[in-house]
Parts: C-alpha cells; structure tokens; sequence
C-alpha cells in the first residue's frame, strides 16, 4: 500500500470513528454530514470523497461496531469445553467480557440496539441479521454441549441461542441508563448464569 493509499485509508478510519461518535450522542436522525465534518475539522467536500452520503457511512459505522460485539463473543473455542463445569466457567467469561464491553461503551450499544435500528426499514433488515450472526455463534457453544452430552439432548438450540442473546441485548439496554455501569453488569452477569444452570425453580 502506498503512502497516498495508506493516507486514505487512515482518513476514511478517521471519519467512522467520528460518525460513530455524532451518531451515538446527538441521535442518527438528529445528526448532519455538518457535524460529522465539524467533529474533524474538515470541509464537507472531504468528507463526500470517501462516503456518498449519511447512510453510506452508517453502514460503515454499524459494520465496525458489530465486528467489534462478535469478537468478543466469537474469541473463544466453542468445542474446548467437554463438561458442565467447564462449559459454565466459559460462559462467564464470555458474559463478563460482553458485558463489560456494553458498560464501558455504551455508544457502542445505543449505537447497535437504539440508532441503527430507527434509521430506515433497510437497516432494520441489517440489524436483525447481526443479530442472527450472534445466536448463529451461540448457537455452536449449545450444540458442543449437546453432542458432549453435558447438555440436555433434543435442545431446540437455534431457539434457545436467540432467547440467550435476548437477554444479552436486554442487557445492553439497561446498561444505557445505569447509574453504576459496572454494579449493574454484575447483576445481570450473576442473574444470567442463575438462569442458565441453575433456574428459577426452588
């Protein structure tokens, strides 16, 4: 890669990390190409030579944040674990750093759970299929469970991975008015793995 191309490459970086800022504080609808640019000091021409309009770059913006939640969820081997034991000690991690993830950037999470999703039907459409890449990656942690037969057989797993990730963005969500970030993720971590292996049940 060039200078010129490197050069580039790091100004288009520059401009989706501030739209990911304008978007997440002011509101996708309630911010301008104007504010993006003002965030940069940059002229609006600049900003027109690497994106064509608003939307373009919300789609570049809400593609860096989804890559950003599925490492987290992704960064362990769904098939390492072969007992319960291991399989819960797994999933905490796993919790624990989406979690964390959602109480220290929470304009990540207003972005992908707020924002992205009232933009425009087609983003909508967008946003749902984030969220089948997630349960599809949960989804591989259940059926390791089953096969090892530390799990219960005959699990709907592709259901139950999405009831799973719903509760994961609930998470995210409350996470976004929370006085105490880091309390409040503690609770859902404890709740959720409550729920998971132990139940509700007395």
């Amino acid at each position: 890669m060039t200078t010129t191309e490197q050069r580039a490459e790091q100004r288009r970086r520059d401009i989706v990390d501030a739209a990911f800022k304008v978007f997440s504080q002011r509101g996708y609808h309630a911010a301008g190409i104007a504010d993006i640019a003002a965030e940069l000091q940059i002229g609006h021409g600049t900003f027109y030579r690497y994106f064509e309009n608003k939307r373009d770059i919300l789609v570049h913006v809400v593609n860096e944040a989804a890559a950003r939640l599925m490492s987290v969820m992704v960064e362990d081997d769904p098939k390492r674990t072969s007992s319960l034991a291991d399989y819960r000690a797994q999933t905490e991690h796993i919790c624990a750093r989406l979690f964390t993830l959602f109480a220290e950037d929470r304009a990540l999470t207003r972005l992908l759970f707020v924002e992205a999703l009232g933009a425009d039907p087609e983003m909508t459409l967008m946003i749902q299929q984030i969220y089948r890449g997630m349960a599809a990656g949960t989804e591989q942690y259940l059926r390791n469970g089953v096969e090892k037969g530390f799990l219960r057989q005959g699990m709907d797993t592709e259901i139950t991975a999405q009831a799973l990730n719903g509760m994961m963005i609930a998470c995210g969500m409350s996470l976004l008015s929370a006085e105490d970030p880091a309390t409040e993720r503690d609770r859902w971590i404890r709740a959720g793995m409550q729920i998971m292996f132990d139940g509700i049940v007395a």
